[in-house]
């Protein structure tokens, strides 16, 4: 992607310039971000995918007693009437299931991957919504049907009402109001406080990002190091040749203290380990994907695109893809790498890598992780 190249998806910024002005700084309000958008998915196809199974969806209907939250699978019998007022549902990783949603999402790729998470999709009656809230992620906005009215504020107090099965903000107090058409769009950054009503029936495609918990960071790196501690530190066993009699053998000898820091040093200090695990991290698939294996011979000599599904990222040494990593060098590397970024190899490319790249790409098309173009 030219990051230099004016966008209208940024209300005429390079992506540079956003990343720079108001990345996790300040909103920004783009008036026909699309053009004559399209959504290509209607309130019915988006009905069908809250009543799956694997889906994730929430109905949340705001009650004369009160808030109410119900999570999916959501059968259309179990929606309130259409032309009930102030409820909506929210059906998550709508990309995930959608071509078109798919590669819409594709457009966000100047910020890394790592970074971009899924599209969620809310439909909404006339005056429904999910209450005055606060993300921790950057969020786009995007009105796909209808209007919905934001308010938003630069909130310190992010007090929360309790005994409401949802996070709304105690005291909500709007700065700025919009009402977004479709192809409007707005980004907040994260603990933004925003409040988005329908008016009248309304569709908004929410684009959001990841953002790793340090302590959920942690448990997944040093749950993956337990798993490589036998290759990655030895089996060399703890010896004690000066070990002198005690009179207090409750007490944890010095030494054994100092082996298990040398241990945890050795595994801590292994650089590409480390890489290794962030990366298969990143790009392990959500519990709820899974993928049609094939144990049919697919044919790649006309080019190649990764399953909408699949994630791919790279490092320096490394490729990895749906949850597995992969040393590479020289032109394998830059080749796949061209595939994590741009989706795609044509068949010139895939004809330039080695035989032993080719056959991983045999394997992971069986995978059903890639198909022939």
């Amino acid at each position: 992607m030219n990051t230099a190249q004016p966008l209208a998806l940024l209300g005429g910024l390079t992506a540079g310039q956003f990343m720079k002005r108001h990345w996790q700084k300040k909103p920004l309000l783009v008036r026909r971000a699309i053009p004559d958008f399209v959504p290509g998915l209607g309130r019915s196809e988006l009905v069908d995918l809250a009543g799956q199974e694997g889906v994730e969806s929430r109905l949340i209907v705001n009650a004369p007693q009160g808030w109410k939250m119900r999570h999916g699978p959501l059968s259309k019998r179990s929606l309130p009437p259409f032309k009930q007022k102030k409820w909506t549902f929210l059906v998550q990783g709508v990309d995930l299931h959608h071509e078109g949603v798919h590669a819409l999402m594709q457009q966000f790729r100047f910020v890394p991957d790592a970074r971009l998470d899924d599209v969620m999709v809310s439909y909404a009656s006339d005056g429904g919504g999910v209450g005055p809230h606060f993300d921790s992620y950057d969020v786009f906005l995007l009105q796909a049907h209808g209007q919905r009215r934001w308010r938003i504020a630069r909130q310190k107090d992010l007090s929360l009402q309790p005994g409401v099965p949802l996070k709304i903000l105690q005291h909500f107090e709007a700065e700025e109001e919009f009402v977004l058409d479709p192809g409007d769009m707005l980004y907040l950054p994260p603990q933004y406080a925003h409040d988005g009503v329908a008016v009248g029936e309304c569709m908004t495609w929410s684009i959001g990002f990841r953002a790793p918990q340090q302590g959920e960071l942690a448990r997944e790196l040093l749950l993956g190091l337990a798993d490589e501690a036998f290759e990655g530190v030895g089996h060399a066993l703890y010896s004690d040749p000066r070990q002198p009699a005690v009179a207090s053998p409750g007490a944890i000898p010095p030494s054994m203290s100092a082996f298990a820091r040398k241990v945890l040093d050795q595994a801590l200090g292994n650089p590409q380990l480390l890489d290794c695990l962030l990366g298969e991290y990143l790009t392990e698939p959500k519990p709820h994907v899974w993928f049609d294996a094939s144990t049919a011979h697919v044919d790649l000599s006309a080019g190649l695109r990764l399953d909408r599904r699949s994630k791919m990222m790279y490092d320096h040494r490394h490729v990895f893809i749906n949850g597995e990593s992969f040393k590479v060098g020289g032109r394998d590397a830059r080749v796949l790498r061209s595939l994590a970024d741009g989706r795609c190899l044509t068949a010139r490319e895939v004809q330039s890598l080695s035989p032993n790249a080719k056959n991983v790409l045999s394997d992971w098309a069986g995978a059903g992780w890639l198909h022939a173009l």
